[in-house]
């Protein structure tokens, strides 16, 4: 199929893209790398009547470091950001998380934030973002304002922004544990296809073993790309010991809500989701073991 007829335009600055879809409204959609926008307006499942390219926006190409916070700029390239051995060391989950999405060439166009504007509930960039509590930086005509990844992801394929805002900026936490390790691993149909079910984990460790920070997360099981802080917490003052990490795993699996299709029902997700968290977790504790 082809996609529904539309009008394009080239936005120079991020104010002039709030601009053209403030004018636009609704009708307007944002697009940059293109990865996901462009193979749903050739189904026919979006039919945006206007589209305003980001594409050549350099002020939203870019990776900054503060003390505790990764900053990214949503018009940059996943590959750019796979790439970045500092930022690799300091949110390890990014690189881990970007070597399951697509193939070599999505990821050289597509986009950071586009993949998280997109808000699909099985993508990787959006399961890591809700389970490490990334800040979406989202800018209008009339200003800025954030939004933790947890008020971001509104539902399947949907999100908080306003139609008249483009997400800028996304900013991702930085454990400062020394002894810190994460995993992320998924199951899909082919390679390079969306995850039927993804988990993530990050856990720290103090001198002695004992962990004291955890986060773990599960995808293509909710509406949303689910986090787990209640059940992450109860980690906090083990030594992660395999009962500890089984007893998570099981929890995290009994709060999912997978549905069925073609592709599985939601009783195996339902397994798959108890089988990767604790796969995540045992993966993220050898790692933290050995930094």
């Amino acid at each position: 199929m082809k996609a529904a007829p539309f009008e394009y335009v080239r936005a120079a600055s991020v104010g002039e893209a709030c601009e053209l879809l403030a004018r636009h409204g609704d009708g307007a959609k944002l697009i940059a790398g293109g990865q996901s926008l462009v193979p749903m307006m050739a189904m026919r499942l979006a039919r945006p009547a206007w589209l305003v390219d980001i594409n050549e926006i350099s002020a939203l190409k870019f990776v900054k470091f503060e003390k505790d916070v990764a900053r990214i700029g949503a018009g940059t390239r996943q590959c750019a950001v796979e790439r970045d051995d500092l930022l690799a060391s300091r949110v390890p989950l990014l690189r881990q998380a970007l070597a399951w999405v697509g193939h070599v060439q999505t990821r050289n166009r597509g986009t950071i934030g586009g993949s998280l504007a997109h808000a699909d509930p099985s993508a990787e960039l959006p399961l890591v973002a809700q389970m490490l509590g990334a800040r979406m930086l989202l800018r209008s005509g009339s200003g800025a304002r954030a939004l933790e990844a947890a008020q971001f992801f509104a539902g399947p394929m949907a999100t908080a922004a306003r139609p008249d805002e483009c997400l800028e900026e996304i900013q991702w936490p930085i454990w400062p544990e020394r002894r810190a390790g994460s995993a992320f691993t998924e199951i899909s149909i082919r390679h390079g296809d969306f995850a039927m079910v993804a988990a993530a984990a990050q856990v720290a460790l103090d001198g002695d073993g004992r962990c004291t920070r955890a986060a773990l997360g599960l995808g293509g099981v909710g509406g949303t790309p689910l986090a787990f802080p209640k059940i992450a917490v109860r980690l906090v003052g083990t030594q992660l010991e395999d009962g500890a990490l089984r007893d998570a795993a099981e929890a995290a699996a009994a709060a999912c809500e997978p549905g069925s299709d073609l592709h599985a029902t939601a009783e195996y997700r339902r397994h798959l989701a108890r089988v990767l968290t604790g796969r995540a977790l045992r993966e993220a504790r050898e790692k933290a073991t050995t930094a």
